[in-house]
């Protein structure tokens, strides 16, 4: 509920004020809409079988509710570590060179991400890696358990871990530690706090706001991908149920952050939320007849 009404609300906003988007802000507006999904196609399902405390339907369903996972999880990771890289070229740009980043660059990079995400997921479907139960039996994901069981599981599994985990990994705190240090210096250059140009304080605000969130993913991921990896070199059967569930829910919980950092850091958006509850009829009283152009409007949050 969380997860589709906050990022519901984030799509919405970014319809209302589609024309005044900046380029990275796409990429905010693709991380939700993979939330979205995720929590859409796969949660109630999830929750289902829950309730029924055994996986609702067959193989179909479990490789569906697995492929669904690996599509939108693969494309959130790639979203992050294309909003790091925009916010590295950015800071370590001239306005000039910035403003190079076009919409239509923004808008090819984000169908890369889609297509990749999907030619990894379609992967195990077509004999390159398998999908399957979890151990706790209500929900599906990658067959860790086939990494020694057979080479095909373990090129997929290894190369998987590679290239959509470690790398994008790597590359999003490669990104924030140079912009850190970017900043740093920056800051060290200018001796009085109050000298210090708006322009790099929003710069430093929107930065870290793109690292709160990425943290956020990896830190709900990391005891899931721990309790995977154990999967890989010891029995399923060596760990509780309840040691392999929560990582699992504490990782789909992921989906649900993003909205609660954007209200938080960003007054336009808070602006806008309070809008959209004057459309859905909650606060009448933010109905106005003036739409003229004079009326400032300011960045909502950017990539």
């Amino acid at each position: 509920i969380l997860t589709i009404l906050g990022n519901s609300a984030v799509l919405a906003t970014a319809a209302k004020r589609s024309s005044l988007l900046k380029s990275p802000e796409l990429l905010t507006v693709n991380l939700a809409v993979a939330d979205v999904g995720m929590a859409i196609s796969m949660y109630p399902l999830a929750i289902a079988s829950a309730w029924n405390h055994a996986w609702l339907g067959g193989d179909a369903s479990c490789m569906y509710y697995a492929l669904m996972g690996f599509l939108f999880g693969v494309c959130s990771m790639m979203t992050l570590c294309a909003m790091a890289v925009i916010r590295f070229l950015v800071t370590n740009s001239s306005k000039t060179n910035s403003n190079k980043i076009t919409k239509n660059t923004v808008r090819i990079l984000i169908a890369f991400i889609w297509l990749y995400s999907l030619l990894w997921a379609i992967l195990p479907l077509v004999g390159w890696g398998y999908y399957g139960p979890e151990p706790f039996g209500i929900s599906c994901t990658i067959a860790w358990s086939k990494f020694h069981n057979s080479s095909n599981g373990f090129s997929f599994i290894l190369s998987m871990f590679l290239l959509c985990t470690v790398l994008p990994a790597l590359t999003i705190v490669a990104c924030y530690l140079g912009i850190a240090w970017k900043v740093h210096k920056a800051y060290q250059e200018i001796q009085n706090i109050d000298r210090i140009p708006n322009a790099a304080k929003l710069e430093k605000k929107l930065t870290l706001m793109a690292v709160l969130i990425s943290v956020g993913f990896l830190s709900s991921w990391t005891p899931y991908a721990a309790a995977s990896f154990w999967s890989i070199f010891n029995s399923s059967n060596s760990l509780q149920p309840i040691v392999t569930l929560l990582p699992c829910l504490f990782a789909k919980s992921s989906t649900a952050y993003n909205p609660f950092i954007y209200y938080i850091f960003s007054k336009t958006f808070r602006r806008e939320i309070k809008q959209l509850q004057c459309c859905w009829g909650w606060r009448l009283h933010f109905f106005s007849t003036d739409t003229s152009a004079e009326n400032p409007v300011s960045m909502m949050w950017s990539g």
